[in-house]
Parts: C-alpha cells; structure tokens; sequence
C-alpha cells in the first residue's frame, strides 16, 4: 500500500485528500472504502463530515453501496447533519431500506426536511404505511401534507415523481414585479427553468420561459409573454408516457395539474432521465424473466426465489416441445443424425425469434410500432425471416452432408431452417402484439411462449420433413 495510506485524515481535511475514490476507470477504489471503514470504525466523525461535504450525491451513493451493512448506518450516523439524504435514492432499494429502518424517525425525518419534495416521496415510499406514519409525523404540518398527498397518488404516476416546489405568480403581474418577486421570496426551488401564471383559485394559465423573461422589459404584461399551450401533464398520467412526452417535445420541465387543472407541482428532466432507466432496466430485466425489483445487494434466497417461479413456467414449455421429439422416437431410432441436428434447427428459430422480439417489445414500448404500421413491420420481419432462412439453409444444408454423408439430409434441413426461421420471426413480432393488444406486459411474457414456437415448429418441421423425404415410419 502506498506511504500515503497511513496518515489518518484529520479533522481539518477530508480522506479525498489522501486517497482519490475512483480510479482511472472511474470505479470506486477499495483503498478509499477501506479509509472510510477504518474512520467509522474509530468514530472519526470529523473526517466523516469533512468526506461527506465533498462527494455529489451519487458518489456518496457509491460509497454507501461499497460499505459493509454495518457501516452504512454508522456512516448517517456520525455525519449528523452533514449527511445527504438524497444520497439514499442512488442504492438499491433494499440497501436503502435496511438503512432508513435502522435509524431513528427523528433522524430521517430531519434529513426528509433537507431534501427537494420528489426526493423526499421517492425516500419515503419504499416503506411500509406504519414507518411513513412515524417520519411523516415529526415534520412540521405543511411539509407533512404535501409529502402525504403525493403519497396518495399511484405509484409510477407523475403525481409521485413531481416536486412540489415551483413559481406561481398573479396574472396580472408585470416582468419587473415577477423579477422582484423571485429575488425576494426565500424559498424558491434550487432548479427551475419557467415560471407559471395562475389565477387566484390556482388554476393553470399557462408558462413563462426564464430566457423569454429576461429578454423583456420590466413594464411588460405577463399575459404578453405567456405560453397558454404549454405542454403539462395530469397527476394521474403514469410515468412512461411523461418520459415519453419529454423526450418527443425536447421539453426541460412541465407543469402538473391535478383533475381541477389546478397547479399542484412540476416535472424536471432529471426526474425524467430517472424514469428512463427505470423502464429501460424493468424491461431489460422482464425479458430475462427477473422480477423488477431484484437488486445486486439482494441475498441469494430472495434472488432464488424471485427467478423460480419463472424458471418453472420455462421447465414446463420445455417439456411441451421435448413432446415432438417423442411423436417422431421411431424415426431418431433409425436415423441417430436427426437427433444431432434437430437441435440447431431449434436454435437458430430461437435465436431469430429473440432478434425479432427485441425489436418488437422496444418498438411496442416507445409507441413506434402501432395499428397504422403494424402489419408492413409484420411483412418486413417474415421477409427477413425469409431471407436469412434461406442464406442459413445452404449453409447449414452444406454442413450437415459433410458431417454425415447424406445427401438428401442437406435439403431436409435446409427446408426445416427456412421454415422455422419464418416461424420466429412472426413469433417474434405476432406473439408481443398479441400480449400488449390485452394489455399484458410484452416483455414479461413474450420469451417463454416465442420460444416454444420455435422449439415445436423447429422439431417439427425438421423430423416431419425427414419422415417424408426419407420415408421413415
């Protein structure tokens, strides 16, 4: 270890001084963990406050990940104040709620205050009722119903992920008045790009960018500069079709309005860009068949357990397309190179089908693929299906002669890759249409059921195709 590493950091600097966190790759030294640990171990609180205060965020996230369970709530612990509880929101969730579970209300409830009102729900919900109640209770009565009102609403809707804290002026104010009022008011969000102009029941009427307000003299009119048809979103909109918006329109931020049009909170991209790689991980994850909510720091009882149930439905499914093999026991008696191909003709359907499914559930997700385009994007897939069907035909046609001698094996097999390579390519696409045509999770369901198509019409085809051309029985 170098000389560096054995001088304990004091109180007046940080550990970041003797040891840099991350490496060249910008992965998380061990060396720095093992400073921290060794400052938490000796209750250094000062050298812990002095680390803290320079780490964004994320990387005190890390940093809480990397730590032995032990250490983590030590950490919160002796960093008092200085702690970021918005830090909590950057670990998996059971890390987080080992954490929040081990410390006392009154400590989270302090950190809770400290924390922009998104970030504050997003801590809170993955709790249960009772240890929402016990927080929620120690802070201060405006705070407490504004956080139990964006708790109320549905989880993944954009009433969870919008912060409450926003600019809403008079409409009848002038730029200059709205400057003064934001220079004046203490309180004001620490990010914001618009403000908005409301009537005096709170009602929307629309948005003022902060580049269009600077430009304009202070004697303007608000009215003049306000955008009436701003994109806004509904507390009840769910939180993908918001991602989606965001994306489509360019947009920074957006009002919320509640079923009253009232203004009741905003959206910013940051809250979006989380929303995105929740999805993307959700559905990433689903078409493995792993639950969502299964985390790296999870043991591996829970993680078992989580994966069984699916593992089961892919058992079952197995044997439905082990049955075909059975149908044709006579013909892979008299033929032992039927049983060695059958296999690839199978795989490659599989593989095929997977290209294709991909695409497909993606396509589904971001609403590209729709009624309107469905059935060329269908035609388009079988024709790929085609052609690549026929291109893996003759190789593996060839293949297959060389390897066994006969030649009438190469055209039976050529023949049953083309048709389950078609076969996967409409499983691939039809069978997540279908799921997301009866509001069934694409992602979820699709890999079992498109690849026992191909598994059945892939044994099928190839053996049937097998006991007409060679006249086995």
């Amino acid at each position: 270890m170098d000389e560096h590493m054995d001088v304990a950091p004091s109180a007046s600097d940080s550990v970041l001084d003797h040891v840099p966190m991350r490496n060249e790759n910008g992965e998380i030294r061990h060396e720095f963990v093992e400073e921290i640990a060794r400052a938490i171990e000796a209750g250094d609180s000062a050298a812990l406050r002095a680390c803290v205060a320079e780490l964004h965020e994320a990387d005190l996230g890390d940093l809480i990940g990397a730590l032995e369970p032990d250490d983590r709530v030590r950490l919160v612990e002796l960093t008092g104040r200085d702690f970021d509880f918005s830090a909590l929101n950057e670990v998996d969730e059971a890390v987080r709620e080992e954490i929040l579970e081990e410390l006392p209300p009154e400590t989270v409830a302090e950190g809770v205050r400290e924390l922009e009102s998104d970030d504050a729900v997003e801590l809170l919900e993955t709790l249960d009722e009772a240890e929402q109640e016990q927080i929620l209770e120690k802070l201060p009565l405006k705070e407490r119903v504004a956080l139990e009102r964006s708790l109320l609403y549905p989880e993944n809707s954009a009433g969870r992920r919008m912060q409450t804290e926003f600019i809403a002026v008079p409409q009848d104010f002038t730029v200059g008045q709205a400057i003064d009022y934001m220079r004046e008011t203490p309180d004001l969000p620490d990010r914001f790009y618009e403000i908005y102009v409301v009537d005096k029941d709170q009602h929307w009427l629309g948005a003022v960018p902060l580049d269009v307000l600077l430009r304009t003299r202070r004697p303007v009119a608000l009215t003049e500069l306000t955008d009436e048809d701003r994109r806004r979103v509904s507390v009840l909109e769910d939180q993908e079709e918001v991602a989606r918006m965001f994306g489509k329109y360019n947009l920074v931020a957006a009002p919320v309005l509640d079923t009253q049009d009232r203004l009741v909170g905003v959206i910013t991209v940051d809250d979006v860009v989380d929303v995105i790689e929740e999805e993307a991980d959700e559905d990433l994850k689903a078409l493995g068949g792993v639950t969502s909510d299964e985390e790296l720091s999870d043991t591996f009882l829970t993680i078992a357990r989580g994966r069984f149930n699916w593992l089961l439905v892919n058992l079952a499914t197995a044997f439905l397309a082990s049955s075909v093999l059975g149908l044709f026991e006579g013909q892979l008696e008299k033929m032992v190179a039927l049983a060695v191909l059958a296999p690839i003709v199978a795989s490659q359907g599989g593989n095929a089908a997977t290209q294709t499914m991909t695409v497909a559930v993606r396509a589904l997700a971001t609403r590209e693929l729709g009624s309107s385009n469905a059935w060329r994007v269908v035609l388009r897939e079988a024709l790929v299906g085609l052609v690549n069907g026929l291109a893996f035909a003759v190789i593996t046609g060839i293949a297959a002669v060389a390897w066994f001698k006969i030649p009438g094996l190469g055209i039976v097999i050529g023949l049953a890759i083309i048709c389950n390579l078609v076969a996967g390519a409409l499983g691939g696409i039809l069978i997540p249409m279908a799921l997301d045509r009866v509001r069934a999770d694409p992602a979820v369901a699709s890999g079992t059921f498109v690849t026992t198509v191909t598994d059945v019409v892939g044994f099928f085809s190839f053996l049937g195709i097998a006991t007409l051309w060679f006249g086995l029985k």
